[in-house]
């Protein structure tokens, strides 16, 4: 096969024009081409009143040498790379404990699936809920402002990533195509299929959940045992210094389960998981992160800004945009998982704290858009004095959150017109805000470092520039947004394990080394492969 890349087409052509502008591209005849399937489908809109498709296409010619040698100096036409994953090969040694993976997350499911299916039938702990049960706990807080610390939208089956946009793009270095490995297992899970080759799949919260059930199903079919509501308290270790070496998991229950090779792919908020590995002398270092707010709009005025008349076609769905912003402060201000026709979500895992995040459903059908519009913190210039200092810095602003949206889980929420005039907000506009439990009209700033308060009214004004609209008057922020990333990152060698604990493989977003889904999984898929080489 042939990967064409880079054939662009207006917005509205026809189905025809799609395998003329193949045939013309590569110069051959009409009965040259055999056959010819879409690899990748995205779009240019940077000129508002010119959008184009932009496709990689792969094609089977007739003689395929040729083709190749006549465009030896068309970058855009190569050989299409081949994504065939194969299993790693490993036999557990007799009388080794099963591996174990310790967070049910896309990190440690992708892990998980593929110790599964090279034979190695993991055992997987998670400290929370099957999926199901999970999402009952995470409505009562949505619903009835009633948390479960121990089951809401960052602890359960599936992860942080359940109640997102279920977005499956990075900017990852992914040489190996990992990622797409990935995707096809989200298919196979039931997801679309076309994100295998839109540029920005994404699957929405409701499929997500029922891909969980799916892959669950398939680990537990390949000998994979799921235990839920279990969390991890401590290690069983032998050995001193850089000999030291797992032996066992002690875990919530009263258990201690024999564990000599063992992924831990918890996510960004395991805050009491940081403490238990700091204590144990597990090696990790603090690492940036960043604080902000979540900024609602008409998901119509987005796309207005982003298309222009094109606002509402099929092919483009609902715009999303990527901003960012260098404060005179030194601080940068960017935009962060925008959720297009979404809803802003609670996602605190802790009592007395307000913490919030964006979601959207595969239709991407709801009124707003919403986008964390955030500041990055850094270990140097905010939380100099211990490895989980900034877990404390996110702390203090969520409980000042809490305190400030009225004491009952309803979050702060101010008019950007209010905000940037320095004044609080007591009643709100022409967007309604869609934050559940409700939110209570205040001075964000209240709930901010002033040099994030800072920044973001400086960048406001900035992006209106780039999206017309996006500093309107009645747009709402809703505060605050802090667990945009891990605060640590546990140090791992270059076979994947910790410096300071043989058999402990770091992995995913909680130990930073992922953000989001799909990096997320690829590095679950990764470390599965060191561990299964280390055996």
């Amino acid at each position: 096969m042939i990967r064409l890349t880079e054939l662009r087409l207006p917005l509205e052509h026809s189905e025809e024009a799609l395998r003329e502008a193949v045939l013309t591209r590569l110069n051959i005849p009409s009965e040259a081409l055999k056959s010819f399937k879409i690899a990748r489908r995205g779009y240019d809109a940077r000129k508002r009143g010119h959008i184009v498709l932009v496709y990689s296409i792969d094609c089977d010619v007739t003689d395929e040498a040729s083709v190749l040698a006549a465009h030896e100096a068309d970058q855009h036409v190569r050989s299409t790379p081949d994504t065939t994953y194969h299993l790693p090969q490993a036999t557990l040694p007799e009388g080794m404990p099963r591996p174990v993976v310790i967070g049910a997350g896309p990190c440690g499911i992708m892990a998980a699936l593929t110790l599964a299916q090279a034979g190695l039938k993991p055992i997987i702990i998670e400290r929370g809920k099957e999926v199901r049960a999970r999402t009952v706990d995470t409505f009562a807080l949505w619903r009835k402002s009633v948390l479960t610390p121990e089951s809401n939208v960052q602890f359960g089956e599936g992860g942080a990533g359940t109640f997102s946009d279920g977005k499956l793009y990075s900017g990852v270095s992914d040489p190996r195509n990992l990622g797409r490995r990935v995707i096809e297992e989200f298919v196979r899970a039931g997801a679309p299929e076309e994100i295998l080759y839109v540029s920005k799949p994404h699957i929405g919260t409701f499929r997500l959940v029922t891909m969980v059930m799916f892959i669950r199903e398939e680990i537990e079919r390949l000998g994979g045992e799921y235990r839920f509501e279990t969390r991890v308290d401590g290690f069983d270790m032998e050995g001193e210094g850089t000999e030291r070496r797992l032996r066992g998991l002690r875990l919530s229950t009263g258990e201690t389960l024999p564990a000599e090779r063992v992924i831990l792919a918890v996510g960004h908020s395991a805050r009491d998981t940081f403490e238990m590995l700091r204590d144990a002398n597990v090696a990790m270092d603090a690492k940036p992160f960043s604080i902000g707010v979540r900024i609602e709009h008409p998901q119509s005025v987005i796309d207005t800004a982003r298309f222009g008349s094109y606002a509402g076609n099929d092919l483009l769905g609902a715009a999303d945009y990527k901003l960012v912003h260098h404060a005179s402060n030194g601080r940068a201000v960017y935009s962060f998982c925008m959720c297009p026709g979404g809803q802003v979500v609670a996602a605190t895992s802790e009592i007395g704290q307000v913490v919030t995040n964006g979601m959207s459903q595969y239709s991407r059908a709801e009124r707003n858009a919403n986008s964390g519009i955030v500041v990055e913190v850094t270990p140097e210039k905010d939380f100099p004095n211990d490895v989980l200092a900034g877990v404390e810095l996110q702390r203090k602003w969520e409980k000042a959150a809490f305190v400030a949206g009225g004491g009952d889980y309803r979050a702060p929420a101010q008019r950007v017109g209010d905000f940037l005039a320095g004044r609080p907000s007591t009643t709100l506009g022409d967007v309604v805000p869609s934050y559940q439990p409700g939110v209570t009209p205040t001075d964000l700033t209240l709930c901010l470092p002033d040099f994030v308060s800072d920044a973001i009214r400086e960048a406001l004004p900035r992006f209106e520039r780039k999206l017309k609209g996006f500093s309107m008057d009645d747009a709402v922020m809703t505060g605050v947004e802090t667990r945009t990333s891990s605060p640590i990152r546990l140090q791992r060698d270059r076979d994947g394990q910790s410096p300071t604990l043989r058999g402990l493989f770091p992995a995913g977003e909680g130990a930073g080394y992922a953000g989001g889904i799909l990096s997320a999984g690829i590095d679950g898929i990764r470390t599965a492969e060191w561990l299964a080489a280390s055996l």
